[in-house]
């Protein structure tokens, strides 16, 4: 049996699909659906239970859990600009730590979702230290049990214990995340309902849409999770991006040229999408200012040491894929 947290979201879902494909469908589900739309994104999925998240948390508890064999914990607050701390740091952190005891305690397997959020501004982005400055309490929330997970390390672990640092993560079955969702869906729901795209002007030295984020397909996270679920470690904490740096420009223009392709209309460089009005800029906001990571790129070096070899889709190939799903009308791609 694999327990998955946040079942019902973007990337707990892919997961439990990912395991779908692999045979396996032995998983407890767990979540909170007050949110009940996002029950699509469980509604193809083979399961075994659902758990809601305070049932779970009391189980979890007086250790009242089925017999399990190992834990993928996405379960989280997303919200870069929640500002509740106390609610963040329960939510984030302190059921990510009671998790972590109890699979120590029953020698489980522990993979869980940290964030590039915890570098805040960089520029380096290496699992080191020295690199971390959360500009938010969301990457607060994160770096935090990342520390815990690191004394913990020095004094021996009983079981496996996993955490991936998520780049900017964009795909299917992100619908429910509203403003929290990647630039590539924003866009082509912009595309869609206006004709064109809207990216942030310049700001930070960088020209208009040239603020440069690792942007990952869901696919590869799913790739890089059941790669540490099925060989058990090592335990680390690891960068899950993919070591490129692009653009947003990048994201605008994978999107409307697939949908111009769709409609066989030519695909078309930046410059005459921005002449012809399909790339718009807004000015960069005010509240942002300060608080925004203007440039990302994971140090791949620790994940591939860990024996994590298969190459990373580039934005114009995992944007294209995306863009297709959803133009086939799936509810879970937009």
């Amino acid at each position: 049996m694999i327990l998955v947290t946040g079942a019902a979201g973007f990337i707990g879902s892919q997961l439990i699909k990912g395991l779908n494909a692999r045979g396996v469908t032995d998983i407890i589900a767990v979540d909170d659906l007050t949110d009940g739309d996002k029950f699509v994104n469980l509604a193809d999925c083979a399961i075994a239970d659902y758990l809601d998240k305070d049932d779970f948390r009391a189980r979890l508890a007086t250790g009242k859990l089925p017999r399990l064999r190992g834990v993928l914990h996405q379960g989280a607050c997303s919200d870069t600009t929640e500002r509740n701390g106390r609610y963040m740091l329960d939510n984030n952190y302190r059921v990510t730590l009671e998790l972590f005891e109890y699979c120590q305690q029953t020698s489980l397997p522990l993979l869980y979702a940290s964030s590039a959020a915890v570098y805040g501004a960089g520029p380096d982005y290496r699992e080191d230290p020295v690199c971390e400055a959360p500009l938010n309490v969301y990457g607060y929330s994160k770096l935090l049990f990342d520390q815990v997970l690191r004394r913990r390390m020095t004094e021996g672990l009983r079981a496996p214990v996993v955490g991936l640092r998520y780049f900017n993560v964009y795909g299917p079955r992100e619908q429910h995340k509203g403003r929290m969702a990647s630039v590539a869906y924003h866009h082509m729901q912009q595309f869609q309902a206006e004709g064109h795209v809207r990216l942030f002007g310049g700001w930070d030295g960088y020209a208009d849409g040239g603020q440069q984020r690792d942007f990952i397909s869901v696919a590869d996270v799913v790739a890089v999770n059941l790669h540490f679920l099925e060989h058990e470690g090592p335990s680390g904490i690891y960068n899950c991006g993919t070591g490129r740096a692009q653009p947003f420009n990048d994201i605008a223009m994978a999107v409307v040229n697939t949908l111009r392709a769709e409609r066989g209309e030519a695909e078309l460089p930046l410059d005459e999408l921005v002449g012809q009005g399909l790339v718009r800029y807004v000015p960069f906001p005010d509240d942002l200012k300060g608080r925004y990571q203007s440039f990302t790129q994971a140090d791949t070096t620790a994940l591939r040491a860990a024996g994590y070899e298969q190459p990373f889709r580039d934005v114009a190939t995992g944007v294209a894929e995306y863009a297709r799903e959803w133009l086939g009308g799936d509810r879970r791609a937009g």
